[in-house]
């Protein structure tokens, strides 16, 4: 007969005891139990002072019962009262006692390690996790070592989870089975504790292991913003294998992330190309489309995309109905774009679901704005509800944009003066003010706002960027401005408005030669119209007349109305 477990006896020889006297002579005989009495008694004692309000005794005389039985669900249960009670040492002191005393049990592994998480303690975690690996069945254990970026995702000590699960991770590398797995996961974790050199190592060796397999990539994009050898691993592999269109698609959405808006086009063409019933490719090459300011390219990805979408015959038609409102919201803007406002208007006269209000309205004031009506617009957008505080901050951000758009630099900066007030510390915030600051020629307000932001959040990297792009302008402090640069370019190699801003400062400096391989790069991953006055100037100046005409004008067709175009042109008396 198996044992019955102690928590399950205790339950019954509770039951047992409270109807014996009634019905004596009736009931049926136990089942014969290898509880004792002190046991019995043990067991009983815990649980009458958990019910009286004293965790701590409890868990101490039923650690002890587990201990002295062995028994899984008596530690299960007594990990859980330290739980309960917020006790995170005595949970960790119940789940090793516990495997300690069945050191062949899965669970008390899993419960240990994912405690030593909990508790901050990377340390510990080398032991438990070699202990679980060596329990799992081999062909499962790649899911083990796949559960472990997310297990510690939340560390505040990466490196130390890195130190800690990295031995344990080569050892499963130099298995076969877990090789490629162990190898990846190591990489992930490198890159969180920021050691991209290390990462970028395992990344190659994995590359190798298996050089048809999607995954290494994955990885590669994961490292992109950091390093761009990562990026090479990429497009080697896409060149290979130029079906992979599930990988193509990820790498188009992070440099999209990177606002390489011309890169991520030039893929999403590809897959459209290839498998055009991918509807997800159309929205985005879309909404890419209209990054760029190509509205009638915008507009037909966005009807093809709609055609997909009405067609398909698995979608829920929930999905269809949200994927139409935000397809008649782009289009919305395309036509506002190519000044169609009544088109516009007809595409956000479908737009009925109220979680999209405030997009919705933020078009319509827009509209208006392009008309001249700026003061009805902004009522549109103050009119907005805000029952809470999200709502009332998007409504600042809304306003404010609305206010840049039109060029109404004073009201822009006098809005995020009062958001800053109400949302004291949103580097979101203070950065845009600085930005109005800037428009306004308080350079003092701007750096010490950038600054602030800096403070609030050291990786910030497009405070650092548009205080070194500042100085440069200026032509003021250059080393410093090219330090700023430099350190934005860490955390965002190629993210194109900080190469330009690298291309500008090493113009500024005489470097014609620096500035102009920035500068085209730039331009080459986001043909934007503040980007092509900077290319087109260093193009003027070095006797390259013809080519800086042409940037330009590319420029002017995609935002007319630049500032920065007219003045590049109007300052080097260059005619079109």
């Amino acid at each position: 007969m198996p044992k019955t477990p102690a928590l399950h006896k205790l339950a019954l020889c509770t039951a047992l005891l409270a109807s014996s006297f009634a019905a004596r002579a009736n009931t049926v005989p136990p089942p014969n139990s290898d509880m004792d009495a002190p046991l019995f008694y043990q067991l009983l004692v815990g649980e009458m002072e958990l019910r009286s309000g004293k965790p701590g005794v409890a868990f101490q005389v039923l650690l002890d019962a587990a201990r002295r039985t062995g028994d899984e669900a008596l530690f299960r249960r007594v990990v859980d009262i330290a739980l309960q009670a917020r006790a995170g040492d005595e949970a960790l002191q119940a789940a090793r006692a516990w495997a300690d005393a069945v050191p062949e049990s899965m669970e008390a592994q899993q419960m240990t390690l994912q405690l030593v998480t909990l508790l901050n303690r990377p340390a510990d975690a080398t032991a438990p996790l070699r202990s679980l690996l060596a329990l799992t069945p081999e062909d499962q254990r790649v899911g083990v070592l796949a559960s472990l970026p997310r297990l510690f995702q939340r560390s505040p000590e990466p490196k130390k989870v890195l130190a800690a699960v990295e031995p344990v991770l080569q050892e499963q590398a130099r298995v076969p089975a877990t090789r490629l797995m162990a190898l990846l996961v190591n990489g992930r974790l490198a890159s969180v504790a920021a050691e991209t050199g290390r990462a970028l190592e395992l990344l190659r060796e994995a590359s190798k292991v298996a050089p048809d397999a999607d995954e290494p990539s994955l990885l590669a994009l994961e490292l992109m913003q950091a390093s761009k050898e990562a990026e090479g691993v990429v497009t080697d592999y896409l060149a290979s294998h130029p079906d992979s269109h599930s990988l193509r698609q990820a790498y188009g959405r992070a440099l999209a992330r990177s606002q390489r808006s011309a890169d991520a086009a030039r893929e999403f063409r590809v897959v459209t190309q290839r498998s055009p019933e991918l509807s997800s490719a159309w929205y985005a090459l879309g909404a890419l489309e209209l990054d760029l300011h190509h509205p009638e390219a915008a507009e037909l990805a966005l009807t093809e995309f709609l055609k997909r979408i009405e067609q398909s015959p698995n979608a829920k038609e929930s999905d269809v109905q949200e994927a139409q409102q935000q397809a008649w919201l782009q289009l919305a803007q395309a036509a506002e774009m190519r000044r169609d406002y009544k088109a516009a208007e007809a595409w956000l006269a479908k737009v009925d679901n109220p979680q999209r209000l405030t997009e919705t309205q933020y078009r319509r004031a827009s509209l208006l704005a392009r008309q001249g009506k700026i003061d009805q617009a902004r009522k549109l957008i103050q009119a907005l509800p805000e029952t809470r505080d999200e709502e009332a901050r998007a409504k600042f951000i809304a306003e404010a944009q609305l206010l840049r758009e039109a060029q109404q630099w004073k009201l822009a900066y006098e809005v995020l003066e009062q958001a800053n007030k109400r949302f004291d510390g949103d580097v979101d915030l203070l950065y845009e003010q600085s930005m109005a600051a800037e428009k306004l020629g308080r350079v003092d307000q701007m750096e010490a706002l950038l600054r602030r932001v800096i403070e609030l959040k050291p990786e910030h990297y497009h405070a650092y960027n548009a205080l070194g792009y500042s100085l440069a302008d200026r032509a003021e402090r250059l080393p410093e401005a090219r330090e700023l640069i430099a350190k934005a370019l860490e955390y965002a190699p190629n993210e194109p408005f900080i190469v330009d801003s690298m291309g500008w400062i090493e113009y500024r400096m005489g470097n014609h030669e620096a500035a102009l391989k920035f500068l085209r790069q730039a331009y080459q991953s986001r043909p934007d119209a503040e980007i092509a006055a900077h290319l087109g100037e260093l193009l003027w100046v070095t006797q390259q007349q013809d080519e800086a005409r042409r940037v330009w004008a590319e420029g002017a067709k995609r935002d007319p109305g630049n500032e920065a175009l007219r003045e590049t042109q109007s300052r080097l008396k260059a005619k079109p």
